[in-house]
């Protein structure tokens, strides 16, 4: 289970409301025997169970223009009634993380979060019960193909005091169960890699003190299907010499259509004299692509010395310039 936070501030008064989200994490249907429902401790959200088994989350495919049905139950396992309010949203990739997020009631929903209803938008539920509710999924005739993430969504009436007793900032909780819908129709994995850039961290002396470097990134989902992409990144010097090889591991397991996340790597002991090319290559289904970005590592002491040099240089061809100009 993947926890979240939405930040909203209302249009009146001071309280900001922080809006923690717990939302099931995604699992192939094979996996679903050791899946569990989304769950706060306090209460939980997951499609009504079939026949054959229990289901963590909804996993749909219809054609453009259908329409589904569903059932949703939302279980409160505390000692006193809580009421919630049900909304459906669009699943997203975090700025920070690339983790699963889903928008807040008051944005703009503009896929499952736009054909999703229930047929109450707030519901009771008394202490230790649970209550079932028809789900209506209305998928557009123009509905691009391919994969919509989401989630149903309870979010708890309550505004908690913060922990550190504050009364002007508060926490509202929410449970939401994810909706995976693949609209049928032609599937186009694509990725890339852009915007390869590279910061030395460079130490005044050469051969002394620590350096790295940071090789930043944006890996963008430019297809219309989830994707767990691979990153491998490889830098070479010159003439060709491996320096560094590895699969990196601080990548999104689940990058979401049309979706890009602004990833980070650290090469620690990265050369101090060094002049070559960094590689990042992106693997997932059925798609491959690389990028590269040239560097050239010096040490403080060598810049400034080059520095000094082209001055001095630049100094006696200006000098020569002049002296000939008097001359003819």
């Amino acid at each position: 289970m993947r926890k979240l936070s939405v930040r909203t501030l209302p249009a009146r008064g001071l309280t900001v409301l922080l809006l923690a989200v717990a939302v099931a994490v995604a699992l192939p249907p094979a996996a679903v025997p050791g899946a569990h429902a989304a769950d706060n401790g306090s209460w939980s959200v997951y499609p009504a169970a079939s026949r054959s088994a229990v289901r963590p989350y909804f996993y749909l495919s219809a054609d453009p223009g259908a329409t589904l049905t569903d059932r949703v139950t939302v279980a409160n396992k505390t000692d006193r009634p809580l009421t919630f309010r049900l909304y459906a949203a669009d699943a997203y990739n975090t700025a920070r993380d690339g983790g699963f997020a889903v928008r807040a009631q008051n944005e703009k929903q503009r896929s499952i979060g736009a054909w999703t209803k229930t047929d109450r938008d707030r519901v009771t539920v008394k202490a230790r019960g649970s209550v079932t509710l028809p789900v209506t999924i209305t998928v557009p005739e123009d509905a691009e193909p391919g994969d919509h993430p989401g989630a149903l969504v309870a979010l708890d009436e309550r505004v908690d005091p913060a922990g550190d007793g504050s009364v002007a900032v508060g926490i509202r909780q929410a449970v939401g169960a994810r909706i995976h819908l693949r609209v049928n129709g032609p599937t186009m994995p694509a990725l890339s890699v852009d915007d390869v850039r590279i910061e030395h961290s460079r130490p005044l002396v050469p051969g002394t003190g620590k350096s790295r470097a940071v090789i930043s990134y944006t890996l963008r989902n430019r297809g219309n299907v989830t994707l767990d992409p691979r990153v491998a990144l490889r830098a070479e010097g010159l003439f060709g010499r491996t320096l560094l090889a590895r699969d990196l591991k601080r990548i999104p397991s689940e990058l979401l259509p049309r979706q890009q996340v602004r990833l980070t790597e650290t090469w620690a002991g990265a050369p101090q004299l060094e002049w070559g090319e960094v590689r990042l290559t992106a693997t997932a289904r059925d798609t491959r692509e690389s990028a590269t970005a040239s560097y050239i590592a010096l040490p403080w002491l060598v810049v400034a010395a080059l520095g000094v040099i082209a001055a001095a240089g630049t100094g006696l061809w200006t000098r020569a310039r002049r002296s000939r100009a008097r001359t003819s």
